[in-house]
């Protein structure tokens, strides 16, 4: 009774904790346990700046309200994968301005004042962001049109042009703070008249010289041997250079699925009686919706766009055959098989100016009211505009310059400008709302064409697919998860594995396919030695992969150096054997050519060897060194090189003038602007950044 007294004292708060627990993971839903964990680890951050974590939450959220101010700055909705990696650019670095480039901005004694924001956001020194975003009729910078932006912020119930706002005012705040840091360096980089002599003097110094050179080869010297323990004195004394981001080297197997003879003659069977379909009927749009695999635009074509598709169609359409509402052959290109009816012919410009009056709503008659009111000319957009602002009803038109608009910069309903006479006043019903448009200028009109294409691919069947699936599957299973396995089945199955070396967790392509970012992910979860189950990509590719090594972020292993290591200690100990053996072999001679004979070679000559500007391409960077420095009329040598050993003679120094103080201020502004955009990166690596997102996206 005593002892278990004694064990109850001594461990009651470890029981109690116990206790706890059990009871927790009894009331608490196991998922809400597995999300509270991932929430708390590192593995689920998109990175790390200054010390500071940042959540895939945090981050995502941020790239939600770049989204929607992109949208609001654009006016279109829509975002390829390009724009979408541009926004999460911006958000990141956003974000590295937010944790790093503040703290380092005002360490350094750097602000922008209250009183100076205001200036460069509605004052006398209106920052060049905001003076492109807020123009006029005519293309300049308007105070007015700010103001009524400004005005119309706090009445905006979405919130979305208060974002906007903030969004513009904390640009201008970075982009002052970058400009006033990046002013330390520049300003204080100055060539006074002295460095700028000696620069020019250092330049136009060029060395004339003769020379043998004993190469070292290619062969192997079997003599000389590297230890081990050689190695490693050698890597820890430039351990500091061996900085590595994590790294994985794998092979891949790759099944890409192909159509099988039989998917090719059923497809082309099926693709002929609805080409004959696409001839004949007067609903394009109906028809291309159910049967094409790319839908109907409106886009207009000038000759040679439509070689991007295929260049038979675009022969037919821009030839003599091509008249409106004739249809092509059909066509086929690789797997894909083309066909296109020519729908309209105009002259079209390649981008007009637009100038517009939004209305929030759908009020018809306040439009039409407008229209009439435009159209009889008595009064412009903006004094048109402003009449209607002061009524604060839901109808308060919202008035702007759209600037210059083309087929690929355009707002999602606003086509029709293209075609638009100058100077015609219309509306148009958008996603946005109802505008009223004028085109004011417009490029030169070129001959285009709207054009139907009807697209079919020739897709592989499901027994084709279940086929390619089958013999990755077999590979996979013969693998059983393990590397060594892998390469066995590799070998038995008659197949090919590609190599990659090095590869980083950012990578989204493997060999010539995109898209991979599924098999990276699964590479960066998988430890040294496992081989992976059956990975499909865009479901038209079957991986197998297996993990060879794995090299951890930080500081490369010696094991992992050895190699190079390795090849360095070689090839310094064979230069020294070299140099020796050839200081042996030309021991008492006294001149160029006998010690030319002595080595088996020929004299060299090089004239006009430059130190300072480097531009004596092709010589050894040692040997360049050497000879700017050796005395005229003295036999120099043997030194080691790169690639060699070499004797030498200077036959004279000379000073030129053909590198000119125009050439040395060059230089020095490009050395300045090299420094400035160093500063980041520096300030990244100082604060130990981290970039996690591949990851994620």
């Amino acid at each position: 009774m005593a002892l278990l007294e004694k064990i109850r004292v001594k461990l009651g708060v470890f029981i109690s904790v116990v206790i706890a627990l059990a009871l927790l993971s009894f009331i608490i839903d196991p998922g809400t346990l597995q999300s509270v964990s991932a929430t708390m680890s590192s593995k689920y951050d998109v990175g790390k700046i200054n010390g500071k974590s940042v959540s895939y939450n945090e981050f995502q959220k941020d790239v939600e309200e770049f989204t929607t101010i992109n949208e609001m700055l654009t006016g279109s909705a829509v975002h390829s994968e390009q724009q979408q990696e541009m926004i999460r650019n911006s958000v990141w670095q956003s974000l590295i301005d937010k944790y790093m480039f503040y703290h380092n901005a005002k360490a350094a004694g750097i602000n922008v004042g209250d009183a100076e924001l205001l200036n460069l956001t509605t004052g006398d020194m209106v920052s060049p962001m905001i003076a492109q975003i807020f123009r006029d009729e005519s293309g300049n910078f308007s105070l007015d049109v700010l103001r009524q932006f400004t005005q119309s912020v706090e009445s905006d119930p979405s919130g979305n042009m208060l974002n906007l706002w903030n969004y513009l005012q904390t640009s201008v705040y970075t982009q002052q703070l970058y400009a006033k840091y990046g002013s330390l360096f520049t300003q204080s980089d100055y060539t006074n008249p002295l460095m700028l002599a000696k620069e020019m003097e250092w330049n136009n110094n060029t060395t004339d010289v003769e020379f043998v050179m004993v190469p070292f080869g290619y062969a192997q010297d079997t003599t000389i041997t590297v230890s081990d323990k050689e190695i490693k004195a050698y890597y820890k004394s430039h351990k500091h250079l061996y900085e590595q981001p994590a790294s994985r080297d794998i092979e891949y197997v790759v099944f890409e699925v192909e159509p099988s003879e039989q998917d090719i003659a059923e497809t082309t069977s099926q693709t002929d009686e609805l080409h004959n379909e696409f001839i004949d009927t007067d609903n394009v749009k109906s028809f291309l919706l159910r049967n094409s695999d790319r839908q109907y635009s409106e886009y207009w074509y000038r000759t040679g766009e439509l070689n991007t598709v295929s260049t038979d169609v675009n022969d037919f359409v821009f030839g003599k055959d091509g008249k409106k509402g004739s249809t092509s052959p059909l066509f086929r290109k690789g797997n894909t098989f083309y066909a296109a009816k020519v729908m309209d012919e105009q002259m079209v410009p390649d981008s007009v100016y637009v100038r517009h009056i939004l209305l929030q709503g759908d009020d018809e008659a306040l439009a039409d009211s407008l229209v009439t009111v435009l159209r009889k000319g008595t009064d412009s957009f903006s004094n048109v505009a402003a009449m209607y602002s002061a009524d604060q009803n839901t109808n308060v038109p919202e008035r702007g310059d759209i600037g210059w608009m083309t087929q690929s910069y355009m707002i999602p309903g606003m086509e029709s400008v293209l075609t638009a006479r100058t100077g015609e006043i219309f509306t148009i019903d958008t996603d946005y709302g109802k505008h009223i448009v004028e085109v004011t200028q417009r490029t030169e009109p070129v001959d285009k064409k709207q054009v139907a294409i009807f697209e079919k691919a020739i897709i592989p069947s499901k027994a084709t697919y279940n086929e390619f699936y089958s013999k990755a599957n077999t590979l996979a299973t013969k693998a059983a998860g393990k590397y060594e396995d892998f390469k066995v089945a590799v070998s038995e199955e008659g197949l090919y594995a590609h190599p990659v070396n090095r590869m980083l967790e950012s990578s989204s392509r493997l060999g010539s396919i995109d898209d991979t970012k599924e098999v990276t992910r699964w590479v960066f979860d998988a430890k040294k030695g496992q081989a992976s189950n059956v990975i499909t990509v865009n479901n038209d590719y079957f991986f197998v992969v297996a993990v060879k090594d794995v090299h951890k972020e930080g500081t490369a292993t010696v094991q992992e150096m050895a190699s190079t290591i390795r090849n360095i200690i070689y090839n310094r100990k064979l230069g020294e054997k070299k140099t020796a053996e050839v200081a042996e072999k030309i021991n008492g001679l006294g001149s160029m050519q006998a010690i030319a004979e002595a080595l088996g070679t020929t004299v060299s000559n090089s004239d006009n060897v430059t130190f300072a500007s480097l531009t004596s391409q092709g010589l050894d960077p040692k040997f360049i060194g050497a000879v700017s420095v050796a005395e005229p009329g003295v036999i120099c040598g043997p030194l080691t090189g790169n690639i060699g050993v070499y004797v030498y003679k200077v036959k004279s120094h000379d000073t030129g003038a053909f590198y000119t103080e125009d050439d040395a201020k060059t230089r020095d502004a490009q050395m300045a602007q090299y420094s400035s955009q160093m500063l980041l990166p520096v300030m990244m690596q100082d604060a130990d950044v981290k970039d996690n997102r591949a990851r994620f996206y």
